[in-house]
């Protein structure tokens, strides 16, 4: 009987140790629903990297398909995307609401220039994270890109 019970507690700390892939709620490639602005409602964010920094916690690259924001540098006056977002990990908590496409969508060119671009910039102190909702900061970006305070 005492095997039966050291055999079942094996069990359950194998399973329990083995916290699924949710130990890390994020990973590279995935698609997410998030909670858009009003009119995006098929706008969909992937997930492009993930890294820890010391100053800044984990920061999660992302990417953002699907939007209307106004752009008058755009031949239709509106971008349907943003190619590189770095956000804190909480901020995108607060975004998503569930995963539409756990299936591994790799960066394109696009994505990982936005990113090698930003990683350049991080490194001399010149671009940060953002720590503010999805939503939010697509509104920030198209007040910028109207404004003029926003280059290509």
């Amino acid at each position: 009987m005492i095997k039966f019970y050291i055999l079942a507690a094996a069990i359950l700390l194998f399973f329990s140790g083995c916290t699924k892939k949710y130990d890390m709620k994020y990973s590279v490639g995935q698609e997410w629903n998030y909670k858009t602005r009003p009119g995006e409602e098929n706008s969909i964010l992937k997930i492009l990297k993930i890294e820890e920094y010391q100053a800044s916690g984990k920061v999660i690259h992302i990417s953002i398909n699907g939007l209307k924001m106004k752009d008058p540098h755009h031949p239709e006056g509106i971008a349907d995307k943003i190619s590189h977002l770095p956000i804190t990990e909480e901020a995108l908590d607060k975004s998503v609401i569930r995963i539409k496409d756990d299936i591994r969508h790799m960066p394109d060119s696009i994505e990982a220039d936005g990113y090698s671009y930003w990683k350049k910039e991080f490194d001399k102190g010149n671009a940060g994270v953002f720590s503010i909702p999805v939503s939010e900061i697509v509104n920030v970006m198209e007040k910028s890109i109207v404004s003029g305070g926003y280059t290509k």
